[in-house]
């Protein structure tokens, strides 16, 4: 049993563009039947962090919403606030930043909402049947949207191997609460040399987790939810989280994570990953590293595991870029993810994705044949 990936790859000419491209690829997958008229669609993408700049390019955004258009849908682009203190931790400054970043109404027609809502605790828990969760903390809005279309920008990760579908989901959707859960099974601690007992965080608490002890905030673990709510406040970022969790439970609470945003979605979801400017590190830096392998094109599909898949495989096939982040395997063939970040076991997300009954490694990878004779 496979499932179907889509592949376009970048040529383009004077009789077709990228751009119908793209849409001749979004139909080959099947958008028509994901979107039906007057579905809310959440189109959910990465909205990038300044200074970044490898993210998916919001015109090409603009191509999917207009066809979700097309259909009758109603598209909104939608991300989540971020679990650390930086540019993205609240929903103001979030979409200011994804404004910033060129994903304005004016540009990609249709408008930003955060999943999470102002500051990350709009949510709901839903159950799922995974093997170390049984439910997970997900966006409202993702939730309640009739139909889900997920556009990754697929590269590299310092601690999953890639980043790809399968994360934009997990990470993506859900709440602060969600993706601490997914980091840490323990609570914040406090930096006490950075604390200033401006008691923003005590008032924040609503667990009665927090005190001051001789001037400095303590949280109680056994009281602490892990909410994520003092992160949040603390502009002196003297709450840090404590990143305990190894790599290896983090991509597998991340693929039962998956499970949770796409709950009561099915035959509703499409996946399309851009491979291109494929950094070593994620989008969540306020910065982009050089690609370490050529641009390679355009993958869809209706299985975040099977796309995910191609896409790493389709990484590996690539020649790899010298002088770049990548210190091994760079002749075609070889672990372009270990060769950036060695000790990590990339595969464990889509072993685990594929156990838990997210979808399926083994995929029949369809390329877009050419219109005409454009090339």
């Amino acid at each position: 049993m496979t499932s179907t990936v889509h592949f376009a790859d970048l040529r383009a000419g004077h009789r077709e563009n990228l751009f119908k491209k793209l849409l001749r690829l979004l139909d080959c997958a099947g958008i028509d039947a994901v979107v039906s008229k007057a579905d809310l669609t959440a189109i959910k993408i990465h909205y990038g962090e300044k200074g970044g700049h490898a993210y998916v390019r919001p015109v090409f955004l603009r191509r999917i919403v207009d066809r979700v258009k097309e259909l009758g849908g109603k598209p909104f682009l939608t991300d989540s606030n971020t679990l650390y203190p930086g540019e993205r931790k609240e929903a103001v400054s979030a979409l200011t930043c994804g404004i910033e970043n060129g994903f304005a109404y004016a540009v990609v027609g249709a408008p930003l909402i955060m999943c999470d809502g102002l500051r990350g605790h709009s949510s709901r828990r839903v159950a799922i049947k995974g093997e170390l969760l049984k439910t997970a903390d997900i966006g409202l809005e993702v939730l309640e949207a009739d139909s889900l279309i997920t556009v990754s920008h697929f590269k590299c990760h310092e601690l999953t191997g890639f980043g790809g579908a399968i994360k934009n989901l997990a990470m993506g959707c859900s709440s602060r609460e969600g993706k601490l859960e997914q980091h840490s099974n323990v609570a914040p601690k406090v930096a006490e040399d950075y604390c200033n007992s401006c008691a923003a965080c005590l008032k924040a608490c609503v667990h009665d987790a927090i005190s001051f002890i001789e001037g400095k905030a303590r949280i109680d673990a056994d009281k602490c939810v892990g909410c994520g709510r003092c992160i949040t406040v603390c502009e002196q970022k003297a709450i840090q989280i404590q990143w305990n969790e190894e790599a290896p439970l983090v991509m597998k609470k991340m693929a039962e994570y998956a499970l949770g945003a796409v709950q009561g979605k099915a035959g509703k979801q499409l996946y399309v990953n851009f491979i291109t400017q494929v950094s070593p590190s994620c989008d969540c830096y306020g910065h982009s590293d050089a690609p370490i392998v050529p641009d390679i094109g355009i993958l869809a599909s209706t299985d975040p595991v099977a796309l995910d898949q191609a896409c790493a495989d389709l990484v590996n096939q690539a020649p790899g870029m010298p002088g770049t982040a990548l210190q091994s395997g760079l002749e075609p063939g070889g672990d372009k993810f270990r060769g950036v970040h060695p000790k990590i076991d990339w595969e464990t997300t889509l072993e685990h994705g594929e156990k838990i009954g997210l979808g399926l490694r083994k995929y029949t990878l369809v390329p877009l044949t050419p219109e005409g004779s454009s090339w």
